[in-house]
């Protein structure tokens, strides 16, 4: 097994340090009032995978998909998010998701708009400790003011279960910039006319 913290076969690294309460608190800027979840078995438990650290191993609380085995995530925040690391944890093998596609300020996504390439993707490890960290490309989700996360497909179950979502990153204030409202004049003004005719027949002599 790899070291803590060492990278582990390219795509995401094995992480527990006691730092991990405050880089994974990124859920606290999520709008949690417009956060959606399509394909939720039960309404309103997409929302509850997004909490904090400590609760991560809590297996009572869990999103399970409905129809068939896809989950997807809206996520809007209430500012601008540079996002680092996703963690997924899952608890049964066969119904944790093999895949997540994700998707960066796209809101309100569909499951007719996921045929569209996403801006990256992981094949997910069984995961029921939340040790594996997948990191993003920074640079593709600097300001990320919306995120959403495609699941899929799983390991064999008809349904997929999950149980933490953990999102590191830094977050800023989005700006909000003041309008300028600009007044024209509603009549043309004749001698700024004149000039430019003058000017005209100037340059064609």
């Amino acid at each position: 097994m790899a070291p803590h913290g060492r990278c582990c076969e390219g795509d995401h690294q094995h992480r527990d340090t006691p730092e991990m309460g405050v880089e994974y608190s990124l859920y606290t800027k999520i709008d949690k009032n417009n956060l959606e979840c399509l394909n939720e078995a039960t309404e309103g438990t997409g929302k509850t995978v997004f909490k904090p650290w400590e609760e991560r191993l809590n297996f009572d609380v869990y999103v399970e998909s409905d129809a068939d085995e896809e989950l997807l995530f809206n996520i809007p925040f209430t500012g601008n998010v540079k996002l680092k690391g996703i963690i997924i944890i899952g608890e049964d093998a066969d119904t944790h998701p093999n895949k997540v596609r994700m998707f960066k300020n796209r809101p309100r996504m569909t499951f007719d708009d996921v045929s569209a390439v996403a801006d990256q993707e992981f094949q997910l490890h069984v995961d029921n400790t939340g040790l594996l960290e997948y990191a993003t490309k920074v640079v593709t989700f600097n300001s990320v003011h919306h995120l959403t996360l495609h699941f899929p497909s799983n390991f064999g179950a008809d349904t997929t279960r999950i149980y933490y979502i953990g999102l590191r990153g830094e977050y800023s204030e989005a700006h909000h910039h003041g309008v300028t409202i600009c007044t024209y004049e509603s009549r043309p003004n004749i001698a700024d006319h004149e000039k430019l005719q003058d000017n005209v027949t100037h340059r064609v002599q």
